[in-house]
């Protein structure tokens, strides 16, 4: 048993996840992180975990699977308590955006049993433990879930399904339990690397000149939104925090 709060993060073996995962240690809460196939990155994130203190677990389980992920959440709610739940894993497809007719609907449906099946089935079966605990949900939307970009339609699609995922279960899982959502603007890194391809040095420059704060958002940044609105601002639900430096609010 801890007295430290607990937390969960799907998708935490590296990117977004992990930065979350490393941030809400460093305020203190013990960590379960999780991943599909990536055991080698997230033993490496275990190790950083563990550095920060605190007693931290690393568990494997894929979110589309309902039985599966009923087993990570009872696990990760150690004492029948979690006060912290970020969903963060996710998917992507390689089809090009503007290629409508390359759409591989096996495909679309992969990204959506992650993206927006595997986020219903985490939070509900995280939701009795959140709801004991008065805990917060902070669900990990995109821009391009709000207005279009350069990524697959699939992608794009399932996140617009988060950010109304969001609003909904704002009101499903009141009074008990706050439910946010982050929708970062380009992240500099590997996810923005596979995207955009070879030009991906040029169109990232052009972003941030394009943006008010003149640069493009970090990993660290995202994270620090997160932890916030999980800790933080007791009568904020429902709502959408855009992390792009005011790219969206003036372009």
């Amino acid at each position: 048993m801890t007295n430290r709060p607990l937390a969960l993060v799907t998708g935490s073996a590296s990117g977004i996840g992990r930065a979350c995962a490393l941030r809400l240690a460093a305020a203190g809460y013990d960590v379960t992180i999780n991943y599909s196939r990536s055991r080698d990155r997230a033993e490496a994130t275990l190790e950083e975990l563990h550095r920060l203190g605190g007693r931290h677990r690393a568990i494997a389980a894929d979110v589309s699977d309902d039985a599966a992920v009923r087993d990570l959440v009872h696990d990760a709610a150690i004492g029948g308590r979690l006060d912290a739940l970020v969903n963060n894993a996710g998917t992507t497809s390689e089809t090009p955006p503007e290629d409508l007719d390359g759409i591989d609907l096996d495909d679309w449906d992969r990204v959506f049993r992650t993206n927006v099946r595997g986020l219903v089935q985490v939070t509900r079966a995280a939701a009795p433990f959140l709801r004991s605990s008065r805990g917060s949900i902070v669900n990990i939307a995109s821009i391009v879930g709000l207005r279009p970009g350069p990524q697959p339609l699939a992608y794009a699609a399932s996140k617009a399904a988060v950010v109304s995922l969001t609003k909904t279960l704002s009101r499903v899982l009141a009074p008990e339990v706050r439910v946010n959502a982050v929708a970062p603007g380009w992240i500099a890194g590997e996810w923005m690397e596979r995207t955009l391809g070879d030009r991906y040095e040029e169109l990232m420059a052009r972003r941030a000149r394009a943006t008010p704060l003149r640069a493009n958002v970090e990993l660290e940044q995202v994270a620090e939104s997160v932890v916030s609105l999980l800790t933080s601002h007791p009568f904020v639900t429902g709502e959408v925090l855009v992390i792009d430096g005011g790219y969206t609010a003036t372009s």
